[in-house]
């Protein structure tokens, strides 16, 4: 009897993880669908999604989701946006024929860190890289789209000062802001916040084939974990 009570609160508690999760993405979508009615930009679109969704990771983190739903999802993700590659599953978020894998990426990306620090009782370590991936990298796409005057190029991916010192600048504030959280405000946080941004802006700058996605969220998360280890 007492087994079957906790099992019962257990679904409901899942199930309104799930409710929660949904009604965030739906909103997003929403934005996305009265933003592309007034706004045509593509890159636009696919950076609100970008940004939106990868604040699930914030959901998953405060309401303790079990590690085998982040997972589960990254693999349907995963599939989702590789058949969208061939078909216009998602055709104002992943164009068909687009030179990229950075989507596709970005799910994969989800389901290493949810698995690795899910594990390690550390899932503030995987919102560092994947919040990172999400505002740091979205932000940088657009405000280097805008205004980004000044270009520079890696391995032949054009990219501009503007949008990287964005990806700078909010990596730290990004990474600082969950360490402060988690860690305390003490020096480590301080110098391990600006190690982390820097290396999140170099790893964004080499972006063939959107391999960012990935090396972004796992090598500022891994960094942010190691650097902590090191340091205190």
């Amino acid at each position: 009897m007492l087994t079957s009570f906790f099992d019962l609160q257990s679904t409901h508690s899942l199930s309104l993880q799930f409710a929660i999760v949904a009604v965030w993405v739906s909103l997003i979508l929403l934005i996305a669908w009265v933003t592309n009615r007034f706004n045509s930009d593509a890159e636009l679109l696919r950076k609100i999604v970008h940004i939106g969704t990868g604040n699930v990771i914030l959901f998953a983190w405060l309401l303790n989701f079990p590690a085998s739903v982040g997972i589960t999802a990254s693999i349907l993700a995963s599939a989702v946006t590789l058949l969208s590659y061939l078909f216009p599953i998602l055709p104002g978020i992943n164009s068909v024929g687009r030179q990229s894998l950075g989507t596709f990426f970005y799910a994969v990306s989800v389901g290493v860190l949810v698995a690795c620090f899910w594990h390690l009782q550390q899932p503030q370590y995987a919102a560092i890289g994947i919040l990172i991936m999400a505002w740091g990298d979205g932000l940088a796409a657009l405000i280097g789209q805008r205004f980004g005057k000044h270009k520079y190029q890696v391995f032949g991916a054009q990219k501009s000062w503007e949008g990287s010192l964005t990806m700078a600048i909010v990596s730290y504030i990004v990474c600082s802001l969950i360490l402060v959280f988690t860690v305390g405000n003490i020096w480590q946080t301080w110098l391990v916040s600006l190690i982390v941004a820097l290396i999140a802006t170099g790893l964004e700058a080499f972006s063939l084939l959107g391999v960012d996605n990935l090396t972004v969220p796992i090598g500022s998360a891994a960094f942010a974990f190691v650097l902590i280890q090191l340091l205190s």
